[in-house]
């Protein structure tokens, strides 16, 4: 999809007559849908999160036999400081019942306005008793990166969502950091609960990796920072 085709998107998202709305429509044999967050469940554990402070959103189309094709765009490349990040995906889902499913699906994560940098995932899951298990491999020859992910959806009485992601990343050239030591490989994960509360959505997020002191200067991972940090992100959609 073009940079202006995304830039219409985020012009719907944001204007006023469709504040406090979800837009969903039916194209043809098409569900659409049109958001300021990822719509699809396994993938929605592997595009890459939403900058803090970035404008963001995505397209959805769902074929009811299962085939599914979308596009999030984590930063739309609006402001100064800001890259344009595209992540493409397709994928296949099926449910058994009500309680056991499974889904496959392709990711193509591109950044129009730099050269070099687009990069592919595959990525699985099932669906059981109201959870999502997955993992996915990344083709990246710098940093090869095989995930696992579980959406273990809201715990009882709390009502409070658990999300947890671990991965674990090859460098294509290992890292040589300032006291001579290379680094080749190293793992990060994550803990996310969240909880709406007032029209809000809030999530508490607490990341690390196995990385630390100069071998943070190799790390590039799924997390904002190789050290442990404990993050509070309070968001409310536009619709």
């Amino acid at each position: 999809m073009t940079k202006p085709l995304v830039l219409l998107s985020a012009a719907l998202l944001l204007s006023p007559p469709l504040q406090a709305q979800i837009i969903q429509r039916q194209l043809g044999e098409f569900d659409f849908k049109l958001g300021t967050s990822a719509s699809r469940s396994m993938a929605q554990g592997l595009i890459s999160p939403s900058a803090i402070g970035s404008f963001h959103g995505g397209l959805d189309f769902t074929h009811p036999s299962g085939w599914y094709f979308g596009q999030y765009a984590p930063s739309m490349g609006l402001t100064p400081t800001s890259t344009l990040q595209l992540d493409n995906y397709l994928g296949y889902k099926h449910h058994f019942d009500n309680s056991l499913g499974y889904e496959v699906g392709l990711i193509h994560y591109s950044y129009p306005e730099i050269s070099g940098r687009d990069r592919y995932a595959m990525y699985g899951g099932l669906s059981l008793l109201g959870s999502k298990l997955g993992g996915a491999l990344n083709d990246n020859p710098d940093n090869r990166i095989g995930t696992l992910f579980a959406d273990l959806g809201q715990l009882p009485l709390l009502d409070v969502g658990v999300t947890v992601k671990l991965a674990h990343h090859r460098l294509g050239t290992p890292y040589t950091i300032g006291d001579g030591r290379q680094v080749d490989s190293f793992n990060d994960w994550s803990l996310k609960l969240s909880r709406s509360w007032l029209g809000l959505d809030l999530n508490l997020i607490y990341s690390n990796s196995d990385l630390s002191g100069g071998g943070c200067a190799a790390y590039a991972g799924i997390n904002s920072y190789c050290d442990g940090m404990l993050t509070f992100k309070a968001q409310r959609s536009f619709f």
